[in-house]
């Protein structure tokens, strides 16, 4: 996984109004609620009494109780209160969870996953999609596959013709999008299999986006040609646009063997003629998206799921002259990760410094010019930014490194 980045993890539709919401993400169990504001909190789901999941329990004015002994956790994910204590007893500090800083932007909840960091990048994505004007649905669903193998799937499409010739479903793509209309599209499954050399690609890289663009065609007859745009942006979104079709999809980590698809289809053009009735279009579209995930979506993970090494990585692949964009984002998951890792060694570094500087002087004259004046802002005589924290604190904040702010040395 590649750490400081923002990951949708579900759709906003999909918090529940009046109670928690669970998800596994980044190999982590995670609560999201929303306080009496209507602001959306995420927490590690964990109680750190005896482990229950918080997703389990209810919400209390502003915050989530635990379903086994009713612990409840404020926003910041302190414990405001231990039932078995009564109302005056004195609540543990330890007895507290992580909270994650989360955005709700594009219709989706997105989680920041990484260092804490006083200002977080803006979610954007690349102005293909920020600027769609079309009307889109969007279904979520899991598979048991590493991202990065899923990922891979949808940045080359001369698996079509191969994986997604036979099941029967699979006449709509002959149709719509192979057929000619010479011979009323009866000859779509024809062309649809002779249609499998990849010629005209080309690949550029712009910051954390990749695009790929490419004709897919029948050797020896250029009238059989179909013409993909492929987009991947970091950590983990792509887009494919063909003739009519345009769909997003989020692959998002839940686990090191499981992710979690988002999975977004824009209305097509011809559409509003096909079908005059609005309200009908949405359901069509949805239609059409359950019938990607329950038919070509998932003969790409029958294979995906039987593949050797499960995780994609560089130089585990003898990659061809037409995975360009594979070998693009591999190197980019690699660069992506190691500045992540060098920022927060570089941020662990100058915590460990301040935790090493000495102690400001105690009961220096106020008056002398030379001597510098203790501070009590921070502590009794300067010791609290000094000798406490120096010693304390910081050289734990120092030692606890990358999984400040949620970034897991465990998570995939």
């Amino acid at each position: 996984m590649i750490p400081n980045q923002w990951y949708p993890i579900l759709r906003t539709d999909d918090i529940k109004r009046d109670a928690p919401t669970g998800v596994r993400r980044m190999g982590e169990e995670l609560v999201l609620w929303r306080d009496l504001d209507g602001n959306l909190v995420c927490q590690s789901a964990r109680c750190p009494h005896k482990g229950a999941n918080l997703a389990d329990g209810r919400l209390v004015g502003n915050s989530v109780a635990c379903p086994y002994h009713g612990f409840r956790f404020g926003t910041d994910g302190a414990c405001r209160l231990v039932p078995a204590l009564g109302a005056e007893g004195r609540v543990p500090a330890s007895l507290r969870v992580d909270t994650y800083e989360v955005r709700e932007k594009y219709d989706l909840v997105w989680l920041w996953w990484g260092d804490k960091r006083a200002h977080l990048p803006e979610i954007e994505l690349p102005h293909e999609l920020a600027e769609h004007p079309r009307p889109y649905e969007t279904i979520t669903f899991s598979r048991p596959v590493h991202y990065t193998r899923y990922i891979e799937s949808l940045l080359e499409f001369y698996h079509v013709t191969f994986v997604h010739r036979d099941h029967w479903a699979n006449i709509i793509d002959y149709t719509f999008m192979y057929g000619s209309w010479r011979k009323l599209w009866l000859d779509g499954r024809e062309r649809y299999i002779a249609a499998n050399k990849i010629v005209n690609h080309r690949v550029d890289v712009e910051g954390t986006i990749i695009r790929n663009t490419f004709d897919q065609c029948e050797e020896g007859n250029p009238s059989n040609t179909w013409h993909f745009n492929l987009l991947y942006q970091a950590p983990c979104m792509t887009h494919v646009k063909q003739g009519l079709l345009e769909v997003t999809t989020w692959l998002v980590p839940i686990d090191e063997h499981h992710t979690q698809a988002i999975m977004r289809l824009y209305e097509y053009p011809l559409l509003r003629m096909m079908v005059p009735v609005k309200p009908l279009r949405p359901l069509i579209l949805r239609l059409s998206l359950m019938m990607e995930q329950y038919v070509q979506d998932q003969q790409d993970n029958d294979i995906m799921a039987r593949q050797e090494p499960k995780v994609s990585e560089r130089g585990v692949n003898k990659f061809i002259a037409v995975d360009e964009m594979n070998a693009k984002y591999l190197q980019m998951r690699d660069r992506l990760k190691a500045e992540a890792r060098a920022e927060s060694e570089a941020r662990a570094a100058a915590e460990a410094r301040e935790a090493e500087r000495p102690p400001e002087p105690v009961g220096v004259d106020a008056d002398d010019p030379v001597a510098a004046p203790a501070t009590g802002g921070n502590g009794t005589n300067g010791a609290g930014n000094g000798t406490a924290n120096g010693n304390g604190n910081g050289a734990k904040r120092a030692r606890k490194g990358a999984r400040a702010g949620g970034l897991s040395k465990t998570a995939p």
